[in-house]
């Protein structure tokens, strides 16, 4: 069972080394200004004082008691000594990468491998490494993966939240973040004070707050990659909060949905990684030890991120959402091209694609492969000029195809338990390649042949899919 945290002087630690001199351990501000976010309640960016907390009483009406993980001495990640120059601009990580020599004992293929890797990642470095990022060499760059150390810069620049120029890098980033706190503070203060002063006709779960986004999103965190100890941790659930509720009430017109908690996981990740000498954060990594500006930096990165995401497929998550009906659709009509003989047997066996397709589309895939295979997916989807929409449909009729064996042979009840629960648990970042290439072949093929996918008399849909 897990414990809760408690305040022993043994648990886990960050450890850091201050340029100055002294280790800063992870309570209270050392002289290396090592802030923590600790193990309270929070809800809101905290002014000077410190963190809002919401009405306990109410979240606990709707999460029950929740139990937190108590991260262990010695599971702690190193901090980078150099976090605040990377908080300033990320090109700075350029400038630490170090390259672990291979085994003595390597094979010639390890050793070619090896070399191919430093190669790759010094293309990276001088590109994001000039005055001017070209964009166009960088996608192309980007398409067969990018190398964990640059990946946070990269997809940054590829989604356009980081400028190209280098130096409008650190202004822009300074005003994007204060946006986000600022917007998380006024959600929240707003919150606090209707809690604090709440109307006769409440029943004492006001807040202030939009009732049915946030009942939803408080559901859905907890549940958010269970599997993985970082999403267990209470500072990042409550990071995944702000995140979801401030882009919920900045999107009326869709509001929060099921699925975009999963969204947020990529960047999530990615961004933590660039603080910390391990770049693997899923385990032994407890964001609350972390200092107070590196977690608002990595949480108002992952928000920017995932909104310039989702305003590329906002039809996805809106009224009825008749984007993922179209790209449904387009697989349904795709598949048909592709493999007839499977598409007729789904059809026999009375399989409609809406029944196991919406995920792929509503969650991209994210319920069917691990966050490390769709890290390694959304490369290549940022490299693409439509990957989230356009791109991802073709990746679909890919994975769908490549199960077809077994599908031939599987009655209605068998096909939908094993489109539910697919064998993807030991794929790594070669299976995710050769699925992208097959898309990628489809695409090739198929993409200027749209009409061909379309039944007779339907008209072109306005996005090309």
């Amino acid at each position: 069972m897990r414990k809760r945290p408690t305040k022993r002087s043994d648990v886990f630690q960050f450890k850091t080394v201050d340029p100055g001199g002294g280790a800063g351990g992870s309570r209270g501000t050392g002289s290396g200004g090592f802030e923590t976010g600790g193990n309270a309640a929070n809800l809101g960016y905290g002014l000077a004082s410190g963190r809002f907390r919401a009405n306990s009483a109410d979240i606990a009406e709707e999460r029950g008691t929740p139990i937190y993980p108590t991260a262990r001495k010695g599971e702690g990640k190193i901090l980078r000594p150099q976090y605040k120059e990377i908080l300033r601009d990320p090109a700075h990580v350029l400038n630490l990468i170090n390259h672990s020599p291979p085994p003595k004992n390597a094979s010639s293929k390890e050793n070619d491998e090896y070399s191919s890797r430093i190669s790759r990642i010094n293309k990276f470095k001088r590109l994001l490494q000039t005055s001017t990022v070209p964009l166009t060499e960088l996608r192309n760059l980007a398409w067969s993966g990018v190398p964990e150390e640059v990946r946070a810069m990269t997809w940054q620049l590829l989604l356009s939240y980081l400028p190209t120029n280098s130096e409008r890098r650190v202004s822009t980033l300074e005003r994007k973040r204060k946006e986000y706190l600022d917007g998380v503070r006024q959600a929240f203060e707003r919150g606090a004070a209707a809690a604090a002063n709440p109307p006769p006709s409440t029943t004492g779960r006001g807040r202030g707050l939009d009732e049915a986004i946030w009942h939803q999103i408080s559901i859905d965190v907890p549940r958010t990659s269970p599997h993985i100890p970082l999403y267990g941790y209470e500072a990042t659930q409550r990071s995944l909060e702000r995140i979801l509720y401030v882009w919920a009430i900045r999107h009326p017109a869709s509001g929060y949905v099921q699925g975009i908690n999963d969204l947020v996981t990529p960047f999530f990740q990615v961004f933590l990684g660039i603080y910390v000498t391990d770049l693997n954060v899923e385990e032994g990594m407890d964001p609350g030890q972390l200092p107070r500006s590196v977690l608002d930096a990595v949480e108002a990165d992952s928000f920017w991120c995932l909104t310039k995401l989702l305003d590329g497929i906002q039809d996805n998550y809106i009224y009825a959402q008749p984007g993922i009906h179209r790209q449904v659709r387009a697989l349904r009509d795709l598949t048909t091209r592709i493999d007839s003989g499977l598409a007729k047997h789904l059809e026999n066996e009375g399989v409609e694609f809406m029944q196991f397709s919406f995920r792929w589309m509503n969650c991209l895939l994210m319920r069917e492969m691990s966050v490390q295979n769709t890290i390694r997916m959304w490369d290549t989807y940022l490299a693409e000029e439509q990957g989230f929409s356009r791109f991802h449909i073709y990746v679909c009729a890919a994975f769908l195809v490549k199960w077809s064996d077994q599908l031939m042979k599987m009655d209605f009840q068998e096909i939908m338990m094993f489109l539910q629960a697919l064998p993807t648990k030991n794929w790594t970042d070669k299976d995710i390649e050769l699925l992208l290439s097959e898309a990628f072949i489809w695409q090739s093929l198929f993409q200027d042949s749209r009409a061909h996918l379309r039944p007779t008399g339907e008209k072109a849909p306005e996005d090309g899919l």
